[in-house]
């Protein structure tokens, strides 16, 4: 029995979700909420839960299956990572936003914080680079510092028509004609719809691999699907134990009594911050395994519960700005915004339990009082109080945080953690009466986009781009 079967394992590794310091025996009755204030929620809590199974049965929220529906597709997986790593020296995720963010924040977590400079024996699959950007020296330095010949290039795009993650393809597809011939094609890996949108069509014609993101998964909530598995798989990471603790982390968060499910209490409490006019949500990681967790998160949350419009299209223009934070980097940086500054903020810090490695601080010194203390303690005792040193500044400072700990970093409590969160943000977006999983407000721009660069059937958009004002020379310094 692997140890994430074990149930007695699984317990030791639950995350921890303390919210006290949300609450008004802790941050004051100003700034804080009561049981009474939850309670007085139980309507729009058992209605936004209604809301939730309804989508879940009309396969409008397929992402909540991924944890449970994919034996065969992860045995693919597996198998492809297996025969990659024999020969695949460089793996590239071509992708922007979910595509992009959700690999990344999970090779960092649960890999070396230096993987692609370990030697090839050392590491557990190739080097992994992601190209989330079309800054023309950023593609164009990293295709210089690899062999396409040793390379494979996964192409994420569910609609196949993402301007940017199609051109990045576009760049590698000839790169790979001209610099390796015939054998090009398992080289490229697709991962899209299957059956909409132009990279299916493409990835049927040239023969390549292809892998199927489901109906009813949105790029922000896809990392549990091959968008984010493949990748996961390639370098290493143990998916089955990934996908174990978000099953996990489904179960507990099933039921609708808001004491019981830990998402819903946070939807719940970040619900009524932002009726509050706490209108900033900073997400703080005390581990830099964690740091692209924020990175993900902010996408997650901002384009899911920024809406101009709610359910019935009155206008409300809801929604909390996402913050990335680092402790205990950020404490030097941000922290003093945070207890002095504008009551505006709810901060979420990720706390772990057990770090994976240890340092030492020597005792040296020991004649120079003000350094001297931190001889003969860890680094791990030392950030654990900083961050504990931080949540007490803000509670003192009657700032609304709270804590979620992961007992470890591993596989299994990453997998919970994105989990809960994804199902924190759609429940939020339930009992703000606004559609989570759609981003109307990405499209202006990227119709403006195609009408720059001339795409037919965008012509009466590029002469509204025309027709815009001109620009004011008195306006440019």
């Amino acid at each position: 029995m692997m140890r994430y079967q074990q149930p007695q394992w699984q317990d030791e590794m639950k995350l921890i979700i303390d919210f006290n310091n949300m609450m008004e025996e802790f941050v004051g009755s100003e700034e804080g909420f009561s049981k009474e204030h939850i309670d007085a929620m139980a309507v729009k809590i058992s209605q936004a839960h209604q809301n939730m199974v309804a989508k879940g049965t009309r396969g409008e929220m397929d992402w909540r299956k991924l944890p449970f529906e994919q034996a065969e597709v992860v045995r693919d997986i597996l198998g492809t990572a297996q025969e990659l790593r024999t020969w695949c020296e460089n793996f590239v995720v071509l992708g922007i936003g979910g595509s992009a963010l959700g690999p990344l924040a999970v090779q960092t977590a649960l890999n070396h914080l230096h993987y692609n400079e370990l030697p090839a024996e050392k590491r557990r699959g190739p080097r992994f680079y992601v190209l989330d950007n079309v800054d023309p020296e950023r593609v164009h330095d990293l295709l210089d510092i690899i062999d396409p010949a040793k390379t494979v290039f996964n192409v994420i795009s569910k609609s196949g028509s993402t301007s940017e993650t199609m051109a990045q393809f576009m760049i590698v597809y000839k790169l790979l004609q001209e610099k390796i011939g015939h054998p090009y094609a398992k080289h490229m890996i697709a991962t899209t719809d299957a059956e909409k949108g132009n990279l299916i069509k493409i990835a049927q014609q040239e023969g390549f691999k292809t892998f199927i993101i489901p109906r009813g998964v949105g790029g922000r909530f896809s990392e549990l699907s091959p968008v984010g598995l493949l990748a996961a798989a390639v370098c290493g990471i143990d998916i089955q134990e990934l996908l174990a603790g978000a099953a996990f982390m489904d179960k507990i968060c099933q039921g609708e009594d808001v004491y019981q499910n830990p998402a819903y209490m946070l939807g719940t409490l970040q619900y009524l911050a932002l009726r509050r006019g706490k209108n900033i949500s900073v997400m703080m990681p005390y581990t830099d395994s964690l740091k692209y967790f924020a990175d993900w998160y902010a996408q997650l949350w901002a384009e899911s519960l920024g809406k101009r419009t709610d359910l019935t299209g009155e206008e409300v223009f809801v929604g909390q700005t996402p913050v990335k934070a680092l402790g205990t980097t950020d404490q030097h940086s941000q922290v003093q915004l945070y207890t002095e500054g504008p009551f505006d903020k709810v901060v979420t810090f990720l706390a772990v339990g057990r770090y994976r490695k240890e340092c030492n601080i020597p005792k040296v010194f020991e004649q120079i009082q003000g350094i001297a203390f931190l001889g003969g303690h860890t680094l791990s005792e030392l950030i654990t109080a900083e961050q504990m040193a931080t949540e007490y500044a803000l509670m003192k400072s009657q700032r609304l945080n709270f804590t979620i700990t992961l007992p470890e970093v591993n596989s299994f409590t990453v997998g919970q953690l994105i989990q809960l969160l994804e199902i924190e943000t759609a429940f939020t977006g339930e009992l703000l009466k606004i559609n989570a999983f759609d981003q109307p407000g990405v499209e202006e721009g990227k119709n403006a986009t195609y009408a720059l660069l001339g795409r037919p059937g965008y012509e009466d958009k590029k002469a509204e781009l025309e027709a815009r004002p001109v620009k004011k020379k008195e306006f440019i310094i």
